[in-house]
């Protein structure tokens, strides 16, 4: 496995042709000094921007005109003095040069009427088709890097992704494959195979040169399930700005699913305000430490985002702040390199099944209860093992083929537990489950929304009314299941003909005939989709329900505490030190801003509001207990080397901390 460092800084350079003097104002020393100054121990360079210019003397692609000397080998040498790693950028799908140049080259939007090329009317980026011969060009560029540059620490590949295309190489391939251009289906076979061809050729270019040599592909996000895909990648980065739409909870979902995987991978956030490409917008330095702690708490390397000048000077205040939460993880290193994450719930990704890539309701809702009510748990695919689990989880749209319901069969007569919700667990008719759930299935629910009175101790502590639930469920009766309570329909469903109210119509006085859920045996059945309605609504009523109901399938949890909702809790192992490191977590992130709209000077023409973190708050007299089967010899808080009090008794292991602030390690040596 390659193995990743820990405090890496991705340097953007996107620099338009209209703008001269490139790299005038960069000094050596200065540049070094940022970087002492960061903390930092590896940065990507870039050797060919968005716009298409490189900014190292080549002779394949055109430098930059505004470029008067080899700007990437000044910075690459300077990094090598002190002992800096360089992975080296290269973008692979947008070129703005090449497109002037080969228009050809520029994928065609899939709008059969129109044709035109996939160009907005605002200043934007072209998209390149990876089925024309532009990735030949690119695999020339990459291995032009790689003998200038031999000692370089990657190649990382930007804007990987194939849209439905009809240029004349994607129709000229369908045709040669008897499918058509006018039919989509046919037309994402295309997309699938100039994805493919992307990835086998510039792949071979870099291990064509250097078999050793590290590739990383970004596409923005790694896709759940995807294993033919993850042969080309040597680690992870995992893309996930907090403030640039992907939001707190993106990243523990990645990471959750990428430690399973067997790659070294990081975490990738910017030091900006908003995102990408903005100049002169700064994160409070408790959010980037915040982050960057979340990023080793979940078993990460850490990654910040930066945008270097133009005139090549290294900007001291984003120097300043980034070394501010390197300096702590620097603190932290030891306590995080080469862990496993303990879990006792594994979390089925619905991302990971084809026909849901792009559905993250359901994994999003997920993985919100879980962090919020601190289980411990990992986000699986199908093809990872499920043995290790207590409770598999399927959350709300997961169609179960022969193989997966083989393998949960299997799981299931072993011993474990499994939470199906909403439509998962059903055949692929939807006419019946293909487990026992204990009870009898009567269709989908023809209302919506509807309500639902728990049993009374899965109801939130100040409930004792029906709750209202904003998706259709499954119809069922409880047979030889106990029931989890009941549905209770409205009147009506609201529509031009009859409506009550602002919203939706009242529920029937009395009781329903259909159950809200069912568990038999080791097998619980709720019938909403809760988490996708939970990812939507965010009511508490909701999460306590799905947190009492996962509780009482899980049976006693390995890790109690008094903690928050709003905290974070993981529990790695370290096993090469014998000792496990619970991460704790905890910041008050709020919503700022709202909506703007903005002319002329940014490519986000409309803010929406941002998720920011300012102030670190703390929290104080924590009550821990931990489940273990280990004998603990010392209990220490790091990176303070702190030493605490705590009692080992009938299997458990429970301590106090005075206080949380931001990020804690409690690490736990084992004999």
């Amino acid at each position: 496995m390659y193995r990743l460092r820990f405090r890496q800084v991705h340097l953007d350079f996107h620099t338009s042709e209209a703008i001269d003097n490139i790299g005038k104002n960069f000094d050596k020393k200065q540049f070094q000094q940022a970087l002492k100054t960061g903390h930092v121990d590896s940065i990507t360079m870039f050797a060919k921007c968005h716009h298409g210019w490189a900014y190292y003397d080549s002779q394949v692609c055109p430098k930059h005109p505004g470029l008067k000397f080899d700007l990437l080998r000044q910075q690459f040498d300077a990094c090598k003095e002190i002992d800096v790693n360089v992975p080296v950028y290269l973008s692979a799908g947008y070129d703005e040069a090449v497109c002037s140049e080969h228009p050809e080259w520029v994928t065609v939007s899939a709008d059969l009427k129109s044709r035109q090329l996939s160009v907005s009317s605002k200043p934007a980026y072209k998209k390149l088709c990876f089925n024309s011969p532009y990735v030949d060009y690119l695999c020339e560029q990459i291995e032009e890097v790689l003998r200038l540059f031999p000692d370089c620490n990657g190649i990382f590949l930007d804007i990987i992704h194939q849209d439905q295309c009809v240029c004349d190489y994607c129709k000229n391939w369908m045709k040669q494959n008897g499918i058509s251009p006018e039919n989509e289906q046919d037309r994402k076979k295309s997309a699938e195979y100039a994805l493919n061809r992307y990835y086998e050729m510039t792949t071979e270019a870099v291990r064509s040169i250097d078999p050793n040599m590290p590739v990383f592909h970004n596409s923005g996000n790694i896709q759940h399930g995807n294993w033919d895909v993850l042969k080309h990648f040597s680690h992870l980065e995992l893309e996930s700005l907090p403030t640039g739409g992907w939001g707190y909870d993106h990243f523990p979902l990645s990471a959750k699913y990428c430690k399973n995987l067997p790659y070294d991978f990081l975490g990738m956030t910017g030091k900006f305000h908003t995102t990408w490409g903005e100049f002169g917008g700064y994160k409070h330095p408790n959010a980037l430490k915040y982050e960057c702690a979340a990023m080793l708490a979940y078993g990460a390397k850490c990654s910040v985002g930066d945008q270097l000048h133009p005139l090549g000077q290294m900007n001291s205040t984003t120097y300043n702040l980034i070394g501010r939460a390197f300096e702590y993880v620097e603190q932290c290193e030891s306590f995080c390199d080469n862990v496993r994450n303990v879990a006792e719930i594994g979390l089925l990704s619905a991302k990971s099944f084809p026909y849901d890539q792009t559905c993250e309701d359901p994994d999003i809702g997920a993985i919100r209860i879980l962090l919020e009510g601190h289980f411990l748990f990992d986000v699986i695919d199908s093809l990872m093992d499920f043995g290790k689990y207590k409770v598999i989880i399927l959350p709300d749209s997961i169609q179960v083929n022969e193989k997966l319901k083989a393998k949960l069969d299997k799981y299931l007569v072993g011993g474990g537990n499994l939470l199906l919700t909403g439509q998962s667990g059903l055949n692929a008719n939807g006419t019946d489950f293909l487990f026992d759930i204990g009870a009898t299935f009567h269709g989908t629910s023809q209302y919506c929304p509807d309500y639902i009175l728990p049993t009374q101790h899965l109801r939130s502590d100040f409930i004792d009314d029906p709750v209202v639930m904003y998706m259709n469920c499954q119809n069922i009766k409880a047979a030889k299941g106990d029931s989890l309570g009941k549905v209770i329909e409205p009147y009506f469903n609201r529509s031009l003909d009859r409506f009550c109210s602002h919203q939706h119509t009242p529920y029937k006085g009395g009781a329903g005939e259909y159950d809200c859920g069912v568990i038999h045996n080791n097998i619980m059945y709720l019938a909403h989709p809760v988490f996708s309605i939970y990812r939507s609504v965010g009511a508490v009523a909701y999460k306590d329900y799905v947190i009492k109901a996962i509780r009482q399938l899980l049976g006693p949890t390995s890790i109690q505490s008094n903690l928050p909702s709003t905290a974070r809790l993981t529990l790695m192992n370290q096993q090469e030190n014998s000792r496990m490191i619970l991460h704790l977590l905890y910041a008050n992130i709020i919503n700022r801003g709202g909506p703007m709209l903005l002319d002329g000077g940014t490519s986000n023409p409309q803010f929406k509001g941002f998720e920011v973190i300012e102030e670190l708050n703390p929290l104080h007299d924590i009550d821990i207990n931990l489940k273990t089967k280990k004998k603990i010899s010392s209990v220490k808080l790091q990176p303070q080397n702190q030493e605490i009090k705590y009692n080992q008794k009938d299997g458990y292991i429970n301590f106090q901390i005075e206080l949380l602030c931001c990020h804690q390690m409690v690490v736990l040596d084992y004999n």
